[in-house]
């Protein structure tokens, strides 16, 4: 472990994207390094061999460049292919319209934790891992937080102004929070490659089962495919060549064959959301609102959450300053919520609002006002 002074302005529970961007944030606006504490259960090289792919908006390489963690390693999206299997419409979101040099980006979680975590690094940020929190024992004037070094079994107690939550954990391994909604749909995450690609286009498709992104990387595509359990459970026990030929015929030939698939992983989903704070405690991105991917606002909506929280922190590690978080961040945290439920709801499934999906996609592509709006909230969120 990194030594530490006894005492922190802001310790932050967790030290993935959100937690690392909040503490090199905090530093580049003035609070001193020495008084951010990081606390982590996974060393920073174990979390920087992560391959998931993730997804950034453009508003969010905005806030990564602030923070000095871009460039990293990532494939621009210049297109976005929204459409619905067995539907008529579809509507097609293109940078140029928007003035911007790419809608979003997709990169592996470990080069972006390795950009970020060489910023901490070079600012001096206290860190602590692997650690792990054992309790929070908030005060009037402070949290007490039990931490236990699982390197060495070592036990010692911190005291901070202000505790940030920002581990979120995957969804069914989590505590209920006061709004939860379980999709019964299970995400198969894979690399895979396809005869025609698409430079730069990134495909979401609606199916009865749920949504199927193909996300552009290198020369593969990441694949986010949203089925109900049983289906993941039959798709998970398939070859690659049976695989393969199932996604072909949930997607269809835009891309052309699949060709090659790495090995599958499966998550459940689910909607886990509470955004209120305690005097002296507060939770960002996953930690506050695990979201449906659909749309691929979850880390998104967690850096939009860190802009907002270090310009606070840095004028006072306060419970004012947490009130005010909670106020400022309700409008966008909501709207995102909604969206995401709403798509991942509504768009996946039988009902007779499927039949009206492809006549919507269809009036959004030919409305100029609507698509901007939809690619304005993909980008930024709610402003």
């Amino acid at each position: 472990m990194t030594d530490i002074q006894s005492d922190s302005d802001v310790a932050i529970c967790g030290a993935g994207p959100a937690g690392m961007a909040l503490a090199a944030l905090l530093a580049r606006r003035g609070v001193p390094a020495g008084r951010i504490t990081l606390i982590d259960a996974k060393s920073l090289a174990q979390a920087s061999k992560d391959p998931r792919s993730i997804a950034l908006s453009y508003g969010s390489r905005q806030i990564l460049e602030e923070i000095g963690a871009w460039p990293v390693p990532a494939t621009s999206i210049h297109q976005i292919h929204v459409s619905r299997r067995g539907q008529f419409g579809r509507s097609m979101i293109d940078r140029d319209e928007h003035k911007v040099p790419a809608l979003g980006y997709v990169t592996r979680y470990g080069d972006l934790v390795t950009a970020l975590g060489a910023v901490c690094e070079r600012a001096g940020i206290a860190m602590l891992r692997p650690a792990r929190v054992e309790a929070l024992d908030e005060l009037s004037d402070s949290v007490v937080l039990t931490i236990t070094d699982t390197a060495t079994g070592e036990a010692k107690s911190l005291n901070a102004a202000i505790v940030v939550q920002a581990e979120g954990g995957l969804f069914d391994n989590q505590e209920n929070r006061s709004q939860r909604r379980d999709y019964r749909q299970t995400a198969i995450i894979a690399q895979v490659r396809s005869s025609r690609p698409i430079a730069h286009r990134a495909f979401e498709r609606f199916t009865e089962q749920g949504p199927l992104a193909l996300l552009p990387q290198g020369d593969e595509y990441s694949l986010v495919w949203c089925v109900r359990p049983e289906l993941a459970t039959t798709l998970q026990a398939m070859d690659d060549k049976a695989f393969l030929t199932a996604l072909g015929e949930a997607f269809g030939e835009r891309v052309g064959r699949f060709t090659h698939a790495s090995p599958r992983l499966a998550f459940a989903l689910g909607l886990n959301a509470d955004p209120r704070a305690t005097t002296r405690t507060v939770a960002i991105g996953n930690a506050a609102q695990t979201l449906h991917p659909v749309a691929g606002q979850g880390l998104n909506l967690g850096l939009r959450d860190v802009t907002v929280l270090a310009r606070l922190l840095a004028q006072g590690a306060t419970p004012a300053m947490l009130a005010q978080f909670t106020e400022l961040r309700r409008q966008d945290r909501t709207t995102t919520v909604r969206l995401t439920d709403t798509m991942a709801r509504v768009f996946a499934n039988d009902s007779p609002a499927q039949a009206l999906l492809g006549l919507s996609l269809a009036a959004i592509d030919m409305a100029g006002p609507a698509r901007g709006l939809l690619a304005e909230l993909m980008m930024y969120g709610r402003r």
